[in-house]
């Protein structure tokens, strides 16, 4: 089996068939926010750094963490991805990741970092149960990079790729958001450095919230013009793996990793949808792009509430609307992409 591919657990007793929105789509993968604070000033995220807001609550704790996942695997979830702002800025993170591992029913833990900590902490990420790992590299070069994250430590991620591979990860993957006038013209050159090396690589289309539409108008490229590029140079279409996020991925039969497009512009994205998002304050987002959260932390604070919880996700879960309304400039009540994990 190659790297980043496996086998699709089977639904767990108890799923009663999984958990299904009013049409028809079936959800396997959580994205669970686990701090919206970041470290990193990405000019397409938190282009001014994270200001902490006044009376902010805190983030949700181990046992609410515990908690929340459990009624979701209860429902047949068995993917769950780590993300924040940067998840690793939680001092308990590898606790974390620990509790998320063990709970029943959950099959893979995934995270989304910024690689800032990643050759200090790869081992113990991956012995915490953390098998996927999802890592920001928005640039090759040393001063674009720091010019769009805010921070000159391409080399210091570099470096944690390097442990990661030797960690023992099933999955390694590299995220780029590709940007007009910054850093599309480095497009052939990731094609490059993906097909000599066995990770997968995927392109994010610059994605309208509500702080950045000026940015959006200016450096938004859309996904086809890179799927286009990738089948003039001999690139295919893959299948699609279970549980894969919204990746649609391609292979080269001369390259040893893989590169996939994340175009949330693109006709049909929504009709794939498989995830769910839960925030660091206890939300349950149905949609990145949606309207607003719903509250479950009422329900987080004791064991006894899991039947009701349960029972409340499965009846929101079927009001999810059939698609997102960014094509309309309507980005939703998602005022960044640290909010609620993108």
């Amino acid at each position: 089996m190659k790297v980043g591919e496996f086998e699709a657990p089977a639904a767990p007793h108890g799923a009663a068939g999984g958990l299904i929105d009013g049409i028809g789509r079936r959800f396997e993968y959580l994205r669970l926010s686990v701090t919206d604070v970041c470290n990193f000033r990405c000019t397409y995220c938190l282009p001014d750094g994270y200001k902490k807001p006044c009376n902010r609550p805190s983030e949700l704790s181990v046992d609410e963490v515990r908690r929340v996942v459990t009624a979701f695997a209860k429902l047949g979830l068995w993917k769950v991805r780590l993300t924040g702002g940067e998840p690793t800025l939680r001092r308990d993170f590898e606790e974390i990741a620990r509790t998320v591992a063990q709970v029943p029913g959950i099959r893979r833990v995934a995270m989304t970092t910024n690689g800032y900590r990643l050759a200090e902490r790869t081992v113990q990420w991956r012995a915490a149960g953390i098998s996927a790992i999802n890592i920001s590299v928005d640039s090759l070069d040393p001063a674009r990079f720091a010019e769009i994250t805010g921070h000159d430590r391409l080399k210091q991620v570099f470096s944690g790729i390097d442990a990661a591979q030797g960690a023992g990860f099933d999955s390694i993957k590299l995220n780029a958001v590709l940007m007009r006038g910054v850093n599309d013209t480095e497009l052939e050159a990731m094609i490059d450095f993906v097909s000599s090396r066995d990770l997968s690589l995927r392109f994010i289309e610059v994605m309208r919230t509500n702080d950045n539409a000026e940015f959006f108008a200016k450096r938004h490229v859309a996904g086809q013009s890179v799927i286009d590029r990738l089948q003039v140079l001999g690139w295919s279409r893959l299948p699609r793996q279970p549980g894969a996020g919204p990746a649609v991925e391609f292979g080269h039969q001369q390259a040893k990793g893989r590169i996939g497009i994340i175009a949330p512009y693109s006709k049909d994205f929504c009709a794939t949808c498989n995830r769910l998002r839960m925030s660091s304050l206890g939300k349950l987002h149905l949609c990145l792009f949606g309207d607003a959260g719903i509250d479950l932390r009422p329900l987080l604070q004791s064991d006894d509430a899991q039947a009701e919880l349960v029972e409340r996700v499965r009846k929101l879960t079927s009001t999810k609307a059939p698609a997102h309304r960014l094509h309309q400039g309507n980005s939703g009540a998602t005022p960044h992409l640290a909010s609620i994990g993108g």
